[in-house]
């Protein structure tokens, strides 16, 4: 059997709110552990270019913000695993998390800093120009702005597809919405905001063929109309999927408050409690309404200072 170990506080997942929980956790001498994840760094280190986080007034890279991120945890003495937790039992006072290496950690406060993970199309295409920075994105918020005076196309039929479509109008010359189905799956409300919205096309029964590009950066996209079989280009610069985000939170749910999506439920609004006592949530595995590097890392602050108000009342 391995040696069991005992930790203060664990945060479980990296990015913005993670690596912020540990630096505010670092100097409030919880010497935590962090354990990265499948993807260290989290959704940013697949966004090319960050303009909107402050105090990067020339702008920054998604991987190259992590790497600042990750070496002042590191400065304040955070430990940094790569690697990521398998299982978790909050079931006793302990709170019990396995490792992908087998060790057992048993840690007086948890930090979930899972994040989620934007859902694609899953097009060849679609991967290739997303990984290569040239025109494939899942937040219209956060790359819109590279798009202006340009066409983009946008896919999905809910709320979010809708919001980032009127987002995108208002920056672009023309944006393309693309409907699976004859109908939106969003509210009235939202469909008639880009309905009415004169630069905004939409066109139903429609599906994504292939995301057409030079190998540099996109160029147009192949679509099909599932109804009369019919191909046709649509020319644009940026292609958007907003068909949702899926939270990683499955290792929690048979402890966690997860709401209908998979999302955590704060136990207090306000703060970053969860149902367990010792457990705290940062981040994209919470927030379902904002999804920015800023927010994450503010949740991240939260749930350090949380988790440090927890030990002292159990007097650690």
């Amino acid at each position: 059997m391995s040696e069991i170990e005992k930790v203060k506080c664990l945060i479980i997942g990296s990015g913005p709110a993670g690596y912020t929980a540990a630096i505010y956790a670092a100097r409030a001498e919880m010497k935590p552990v962090m354990y990265q994840g499948m993807q260290p760094g989290g959704q940013l280190t697949t966004t090319n270019e960050v303009e909107n986080f402050p105090g990067y007034p020339d702008g920054v890279t998604g991987p190259e913000m992590m790497l600042q991120l990750e070496a002042q945890a590191k400065r304040f003495d955070t430990d940094v695993r790569f690697g990521f937790i398998t299982k978790v039992d909050f079931s006793g006072g302990v709170h019990k998390c396995w490792a992908d290496d087998g060790t057992e950690i048993h840690a007086d406060t948890v930090i979930i800093s899972t994040g989620a993970s934007a859902k694609y199309l899953g097009l060849e295409s679609e991967q290739f120009y997303l990984k290569n920075g040239g025109g494939v994105s899942a937040c219209a918020v956060c790359d819109g702005f590279f798009y202006r005076g340009q066409e983009t196309v946008i896919v999905g039929a809910g709320d979010s597809a809708c919001e980032e479509a009127h987002y995108l109008s208002k920056l672009c010359t023309k944006v393309t919405m693309l409907v699976r189905r004859d109908e939106f799956r969003a509210s009235k409300i939202m469909a008639e905001r880009v309905q009415n919205t004169d630069n905004i096309e939409i066109l139903f029964n429609t599906n994504t063929v292939e995301v057409l590009g030079d190998g540099q950066g996109v160029s147009g996209v192949l679509v099909k109309n599932n109804v009369s079989g019919e191909e046709s280009t649509i020319p644009c610069t940026g292609f958007f999927v907003a068909i949702g985000h899926k939270p990683n939170t499955d290792i929690f749910k048979d402890y966690i408050d997860l709401d209908e999506t998979g999302y955590i439920e704060y136990a207090e609004p306000g703060t970053s409690k969860t149902n367990v006592p010792g457990v705290f949530v940062a981040g994209d595995s919470a927030d379902k309404t904002y999804r920015q590097a800023i927010t994450a890392a503010g949740t991240g602050c939260m749930a350090a200072l949380d988790a440090e108000r927890y030990l002292s009342s159990i007097g650690h």
